[in-house]
């Protein structure tokens, strides 16, 4: 699987009341470089303070049964468990998230959907370079008393939840999602918070739910719920859980690849569970991806690009622009397989392969604009005006410069040129088409 750097393409606001603090506030997303991650922006005592959301951040002093809050320098913002879920949810890795006040707002029925919709508001842009994401390579555990997590090898990003609830309206239940931007906005965002009716004093008592109503959350009162009140879905109970824990395991940083399982898990265990996972990343030996990509590196290359030894010829990505433009290199060793007979005694890179490299960096501009790239194949459809101008040689390293020149359909057309150093060494219009492997 391979997550690409995402950010929102422009500002876009929302205000109303914080669920819990009862405020007014607002919250803008705004975009974000490459490799910032998702950070909330404050203003207290007329300086900005910035919190990334992140497991490190999770403030222990506050109570955080019922919500998730994360302090730096003094200052805090709570219940950030939906907005983070959105973004999450939505494979958006870099935001700020400004906040006037210190709780997002929730408007409509308590669950992601008003974030979805201010995501959608704002355009979500594709950077360009791959993300740098957790992959499960074990199983990890975490229980205490009857609560369990875990996650295991997968290959896309899968929850199991199951709660149990006395209350015979709830009872247990249990629900699997494959994680995507798609199955997340139809069958996880909608899913709204939920509230036991002989909660809600004790709740406010705490200072808690003072921005809460019949719209903001459903309310169960023995085995019903409140009046005018219905659910969308027999398990939304569980769907909100899910949704809950997303908006958590966004405070690891990084998209996640591996099947997370969770038993009568809440946000105290959830944020335990997040911090044994941030330990464990930690402790990891990492060569690939760098932990601020910069470029593709070959096993970035390697996760979109389904070419191996010894047809795969592009060791790098330099840039990447989506849907215009992609510069990618070759470092041309004696050792490439072809020297042995091309020619012996007076090496020379085939013409053949030097368009075939130049291809697959195309080819990497092609599939990054697929969502799931994983079964499709690049096919050359047409070469024209291919002109040769100098001999490749080993220890030359040759850079490829695409752009893209017209997209119809699944077919396009790309013109590439070559160089060595600065030298053009080769250049052709490519005709190209995507496929199911």
């Amino acid at each position: 699987m391979l997550w690409l750097q995402k950010t929102v393409a422009a500002p876009a606001s929302i205000s109303g009341v914080g669920l819990h603090t009862g405020e007014q506030t607002r919250l803008t997303l705004a975009p974000a470089a490459v490799n910032t991650g998702l950070v909330f922006r404050l203003t207290s005592d007329g300086r900005q303070v910035e919190i990334p959301a992140v497991v490190e951040n999770v403030c222990v002093e506050a109570d955080i049964r019922r919500r998730t809050t994360l302090e730096r320098d003094g200052v805090s913002v709570t219940t950030v468990e939906h907005v983070l879920s959105a973004l999450h949810g939505s494979g958006v890795t870099n935001c700020y998230i400004d906040l006037e006040g210190s709780e997002p707002p929730v408007v409509g029925a308590g669950n992601a959907l008003p974030y979805l919709e201010l995501i959608d508001q704002a355009g979500v842009h594709d950077q360009g370079l791959p993300a740098n994401y957790y992959k499960a390579e074990r199983r990890i555990r975490w229980r205490e008393d009857n609560i369990d997590l875990s996650i295991e090898p997968a290959s896309e990003f899968i929850v199991t939840f199951g709660i149990d609830y006395e209350d015979p309206l709830i009872g247990v239940q249990e629900a699997t999602f494959t994680i995507r931007p798609d199955v997340y906005r139809e069958e996880i965002a909608p899913a709204r918070t939920f509230v036991l009716r002989e909660d809600i004093e004790m709740l406010r008592a705490r200072g808690l739910a003072q921005g809460g109503s019949l719209e903001t959350a459903l309310v169960v009162d023995g085995g019903r719920l409140m009046d005018g009140q219905s659910l969308r879905w027999p398990d939304e109970f569980v769907r909100h859980k899910i949704l809950d824990l997303i908006g958590d395991l966004a405070l690891l940083g990084m998209p996640i690849q591996g099947h997370v399982r969770a038993t009568r898990a809440g946000h105290v265990s959830n944020v335990a569970f997040t911090r044994l996972l941030a330990a464990a990343e930690r402790k990891m030996v990492r060569i690939y991806p760098t932990r601020e990509p910069k470029f593709w590196d070959i096993a970035s290359i390697m996760a979109i690009m389904p070419h191996r030894y010894p047809m795969l010829l592009v060791d790098r990505i330099l840039e990447l622009e989506p849907g215009k433009r992609v510069v990618g290199i070759k470092n041309v060793s004696i050792n490439e397989p072809f020297f042995q007979g091309h020619f012996p005694g007076h090496p020379i890179m085939p013409a053949v392969l030097i368009i075939e490299a130049m291809a697959q960096t195309g080819g990497v501009l092609l599939l990054n604009s697929v969502e799931d790239p994983r079964g499709k194949l690049v096919y050359f459809s047409g070469i024209d005006g291919a002109r040769f101008r100098q001999p490749v040689k080993p220890g030359d390293q040759l850079r490829f410069e695409l752009e893209l020149v017209k997209v119809r359909g699944p077919i396009c057309k790309m013109r590439g040129v070559a160089y060595v150093d600065d030298e053009k060494v080769a250049e052709a219009d490519l005709m190209s088409n995507i496929v199911d492997a």
